[in-house]
């Protein structure tokens, strides 16, 4: 055993421990792995768990502690990564069955990055089928639990990583972003998680979801984590032309100047929307008076057409991932239909074998929405409502640095609450998808407890493009003022019975 509790360690401070000799990146490991064992029966974050990968890499770290050199920031740090990332010797399955024995043959840009710091690739986290959910629960392999509360969902479509990090089975996780799949399960979970600008982080090794959408970003228990694993991904990748050539800041170092003197936009408008909750509008609230009394000045702002993304989405982020799913065909790799009488008949019972109903709902919408003849009328009015929303955006910050919205209409809800209804489930991620529709950067943070559920509750501060200093600087300073308990029931419980042996 190596009675190391990870769930109170964060990043820096593992690295920094481990460069002191209070514990080996080989004992980290062991402390990430004795945690799964006792939780994730019960969570099912993980879809494969990669021991090999995480002690050679613990062992490469001890070995340089051990030699005298310095360590790479991110040292001994265990990682969680989203099952729709490449990295060799795992299966990247984006937990589908079309996908259920496919090996990696090459690296995701942000994971070799990743771990190009140090960190300890613990593990693939469950997600929704190709990135298409809300809650984790489109798996092919089964849904992911919420450390919080086992009956309610993590998010989605990230919720593996967000859990992974929740219950302290990771230190800090990889997920993408295509329109809310990192802010949404952070907020349910009461993790930190990080929507980057559109660029800022390579998408190159990344199952495409909505390719003018999807972006990398982490997870983590604290706003210092998030901007440290920033640092080691973020960077122009030659094998990304979308990937921005913007210097990458050192973003860890804007965390303690407080949120004196920011500009800061309460989006009120958005504040009226469907199924949000009385306990979430009044997050936004008591964080302006937070922020006021930082010494920020407050103001309020609308963004008049947000509220078109939700439909503006369900149109652009259906058909590039009718485009881009178009591939998974049984022909050159992923699962193949044992008997067909023909090409065609081959590719439709493969498809049919291999996708999951939410997968098959969205690539028939986006197929539809590019067909002939109805173009202009879906796919080319939803661009049209994207440009109006970036102007907003664009007015925003002109007026000011970051602004408050909350990240979820609710907090965790029940298994099959919604599963029937996609349209509810949709609103979810209401908040979070014009930040994905403009490009913006956008976090997540806690921001306390439900009173009537015990459930985490989020607030989403939003940033302009490649203002990831300011927007950190300010969820850090609203992280400091607010304090948040980031170890749920499940884990103190665990630690009650182990004091108790």
């Amino acid at each position: 055993m190596s009675g190391i509790d990870l769930s109170v360690f964060p990043a820096r401070q593992i690295r920094d421990a481990i460069a002191s000799g209070e514990f080996s990146a080989r004992e980290a490991a062991d402390a990430a792995y004795e945690r799964i064992d006792a939780l994730d029966s019960d969570v099912h974050a993980f879809l494969q768990l990669t021991p090999e990968l995480a002690y050679a890499a613990a062992d490469r770290i001890d070995a340089l502690r051990a030699a005298g050199e310095d360590l790479p920031s991110l040292a001994g740090v265990p990682a969680g990564i989203k099952d729709n990332m490449n990295l060799v010797g795992t299966r990247t399955t984006c937990a589908s069955r079309i996908l259920g024995d496919y090996e990696s043959v090459y690296d995701c840009t942000a994971v070799r990055r990743l771990l190009d710091a140090g960190a300890l690739p613990i593990g693939k986290c469950n997600m929704d089928e190709f990135a298409f959910g809300s809650s984790t629960e489109n798996s092919a392999y089964g849904p992911t639990r919420n450390p919080w509360d086992l009956d309610r969902v993590p998010g989605g479509s990230s919720g593996g990583s967000a859990a992974v990090v929740a219950a302290g089975m990771a230190s800090i996780s990889l997920g993408s972003d295509t329109g809310g799949s990192i802010r949404q399960p952070g907020a349910l979970t009461g993790t930190v998680g990080l929507k980057p600008t559109y660029g800022r982080v390579s998408r190159y090794g990344i199952v495409a979801f909505g390719s003018s959408l999807d972006q990398i970003g982490p997870f983590g228990r604290t706003v210092e984590d998030v901007a440290l694993t920033l640092e080691a991904i973020a960077g122009e990748d030659a094998m990304d032309a979308t990937s921005s050539p913007e210097p990458v800041e050192r973003y860890s170092e804007a965390l303690g100047i407080g949120a004196k003197g920011l500009r800061v936009g309460v989006v009120r408008d958005m504040l009226a929307a469907e199924g949000c909750g009385e306990e979430i509008r009044a997050v936004v609230d008591q964080a302006a008076e937070t922020f006021a009394a930082l010494g920020a000045e407050v103001g309020s702002v609308d963004l008049p057409n947000a509220k078109h993304g939700l439909a503006a989405y369900y149109i652009i982020g259906p058909a590039e991932a009718s485009s881009n799913l178009a591939r998974f065909d049984g022909i050159r790799y992923g699962h193949r239909a044992a008997e067909a009488t023909d090409v065609l008949d081959l590719y439709m019972r493969s498809r049919a074998e291999g996708f999951g109903p939410e997968s098959i709902r969205r690539i028939m919408l986006g197929t539809y929405a590019l067909s002939a003849g109805y173009y202009d009328a879906y796919y080319g009015q939803a661009q049209k409502a994207r440009t109006r929303i970036i102007e907003d955006f664009r007015a925003a910050f002109e007026r000011f640095d970051i602004l408050l919205t909350p990240t979820t209409p609710e907090v965790a809800f029940r298994f099959g609450e919604k599963v029937d209804d996609p349209y509810t489930m949709y609103l979810n991620d209401y908040y979070t998808i014009p930040v994905n529709l403009a490009g913006n950067c956008a976090v997540s943070v806690p921001s306390g407890l439900c009173t009537t559920t015990g459930m985490p509750m989020g607030l989403q501060i939003i940033g302009d493009y490649f203002a990831e200093s300011t927007l950190l600087r300010a969820a850090a300073a609203f992280e400091e003022a607010t304090g948040f308990d980031s170890v749920p029931p499940l884990v103190k419980a665990l630690g009650v019975a182990k004091g108790g042996e």
